[in-house]
């Protein structure tokens, strides 16, 4: 039977999206199981791809976004789409345990280890703001953001400080959505730009 083009290619999307998903949930089961016991409890994964304008690394990589119950947060970048990710590469990139205790006590720890670029930061910024995705908030808006395990009281609310935000210990093209001052004076990021961890306030 012949299918229109445009309800075929609404299927392809459609089954892109799911495969999407379920690499998304394999990385997020693994990523678990690889956390120290002492610092898994309360952990909320978030996983999403990004593109990268990069010539040295794949067109779409995977960032990882690990925060943790005590507020402490760290992203892992896996350079492959998330359908494509193995256990073996995921570990590949996996940060030490040093890292991540040093991460689930809210500290900045460095991963993975900074190395310099011929090309001048700047540009590599301009070349990589042209590839990301529209975002939900804009800066100076009103959020509520997750900053404990408790799925009802672990929030805190806060103002959109910065739009795309990065630490220059974070991996190649990796970047949190927003930077958010809290009401409290701390400043955080958003790993996600998904209702479980940053939503618009009441």
């Amino acid at each position: 039977m012949f299918m229109p083009k445009s309800e075929a290619e609404q299927n392809n999307l459609r089954l892109a999206k799911q495969v999407r998903r379920e690499g998304y949930a394999r990385v997020e089961i693994w990523v678990t199981e690889a956390l120290p016991a002492d610092i898994r409890r309360g952990v909320v994964i978030s996983v999403q791809e990004v593109s990268c304008s990069d010539p040295n690394c794949s067109p779409i990589d995977t960032a990882v976004a690990i925060l943790f119950a005590s507020g402490g947060r760290g992203l892992i970048g896996v350079p492959l789409e998330a359908k494509n990710i193995t256990k073996d590469a995921l570990m590949d990139s996996f940060p030490t345990k040093q890292v991540l205790m040093a991460w689930s006590r809210g500290e900045d720890a460095e991963w993975p280890p900074y190395e310099d670029s011929d090309m001048e930061e700047e540009e590599k910024e301009q070349e990589q703001e042209m590839q990301r995705p529209q975002l939900r908030f804009d800066v100076g808006q009103n959020v509520i953001c997750r900053v404990g395990p408790d799925p009802v009281n672990g929030w805190a609310s806060g103002r959109v400080k910065e739009l795309w935000y990065r630490e220059p210990s974070w991996p190649e093209s990796s970047w949190a959505p927003y930077k958010i001052e809290l009401s409290d004076g701390r400043n955080i990021f958003a790993p996600g730009d998904v209702d479980q961890i940053i939503r618009q306030a009441p």
